[in-house]
């Protein structure tokens, strides 16, 4: 009985975990990528016979893949618009949009809760170059530092890449012992 049950427990997470990849990639949907060009066309359908819905000009303008037709990736920006892309028009390369609810810029660190290193302007483009629990290093021009992940759009909430294991562990290990550190103070 305990085997059939690990089976069923098994068939049951690689069916839920199939809705979540892309028919034609084989990737994870919902993914963020980025635009390759200065000029890129979302048109209200996955072809070229489609009307223009909008034309991008900022390369590295991050979006957010939500479906897969063929060559045609459907995709969502950060004001919520929708619609489809050719896969040539898009990069694996990470870069997010600084946003914020109540202030025109966001705080740069020099390390995860470090010292304030400056300031970032809301809805600039910066490349993400690895990302933690609640941090992302985000390179602009010249200047690099930490950022809070909630203030960037182009990566998900519970995302982390390009980090090594060691580090994966080690913020793990720091954020349990904060988590612990606050209980016993609230009591």
């Amino acid at each position: 009985m305990k085997l059939l049950y690990v089976l069923f427990l098994l068939f049951s997470i690689n069916l839920s975990y199939a809705d979540n990849i892309g028919s034609q990639t084989g990737l994870e949907i919902p993914r963020y990528v980025s635009l390759k060009s200065n000029d890129s066309n979302m048109r209200v359908g996955p072809s070229k016979n489609y009307p223009i819905k909008l034309n991008y000009i900022s390369k590295n303008y991050p979006v957010k893949i939500i479906d897969e037709y063929l060559d045609w990736r459907k995709v969502e920006d950060f004001e919520k618009n929708i619609g489809w892309m050719h896969k040539s028009l898009l990069t694996g390369e990470r870069y997010g949009l600084i946003l914020s609810r109540n202030k025109r810029s966001v705080n740069i660190y020099n390390s995860i809760n470090g010292k304030v290193i400056g300031e970032i302007n809301t809805k600039l483009i910066v490349r993400l170059s690895k990302c933690k629990i609640d941090w992302c290093y985000i390179l602009i021009n010249n200047y690099k530092g930490w950022i809070r992940k909630k203030n960037i759009w182009g990566v998900k909430g519970n995302e982390k890449f390009n980090i090594s294991f060691i580090e994966m562990f080690n913020d793990y290990y720091f954020k349990s012992i904060n988590y612990i550190d606050r209980y016993i103070n609230t009591k």
